[in-house]
């Protein structure tokens, strides 16, 4: 199997992850989305990464289609198996993409609107509801016990990303989010090493 991704992408990495934590193997192919190569189109009709590639079967697409497919392929073992704490985890996924999607509005604001044209109302939206999420997770930090799980890695490639767009902008009066990469370093081993290489 191999993954289109973007080292850049947060969507990406936490699918880059969840497969590393898991021990499955995956080809990585980086991907250039803006120029819309026929291997990604081809895969996926909006042509958005990440997607994964199976010989044989049908491409996955977006990044839960993709977690949920590895947790299948894992028997089970990136969710939780009670189903509240499933539920938990589940959302607190949800939670960190949705701050993604809105950081991702910003940056795209910018980079594809002329300077004049940047609508300023729109970014303010979008910024307001990352700090609502943000001070919202810095009193409800999931626990990070033996077991990690998908709403772990949202986290940790939400943070990723809010640390190359929006480095020091975010992190001041919030000590306990700010320092967990710390704590889930010390539960996935590889964050390090896949930081660096992306």
């Amino acid at each position: 199997m191999k993954i289109l991704y973007s080292p850049a992408s947060p969507y990406s990495a936490k699918v880059r992850m969840a497969a590393r934590h898991l021990g499955i193997a995956l080809t990585e192919v980086r991907t250039d989305t803006t120029n819309a190569p026929p291997e990604l189109i081809d895969n996926n009709p909006l042509a958005k990464i990440p997607v994964l590639i199976r010989d044989g079967e049908a491409p996955i697409y977006d990044s839960v289609a993709i977690m949920h497919f590895l947790d299948r392929m894992s028997g089970g073992k990136l969710y939780p198996k009670k189903e509240e704490k499933r539920t938990e985890a589940e959302v607190l996924e949800a939670l960190c993409d949705g701050v993604t999607d809105c950081l991702l509005a910003i940056v795209y604001e910018h980079r594809f609107r002329d300077e004049d044209k940047v609508h300023q109302p729109w970014i303010d939206r979008q910024w307001t509801k990352v700090v609502r999420a943000l001070d919202y997770l810095e009193k409800n930090l999931p626990k990070t016990g033996k077991k990690l799980h998908g709403g772990h890695f949202a986290l940790a490639a939400m943070i990723g990303y809010l640390d190359l767009r929006f480095n020091g902008q975010w992190a001041e009066g919030r000590p306990e989010l700010a320092s967990w990469p710390d704590t889930f370093a010390k539960k996935f081993y590889h964050y390090a090493e896949m930081k660096a290489a992306a």
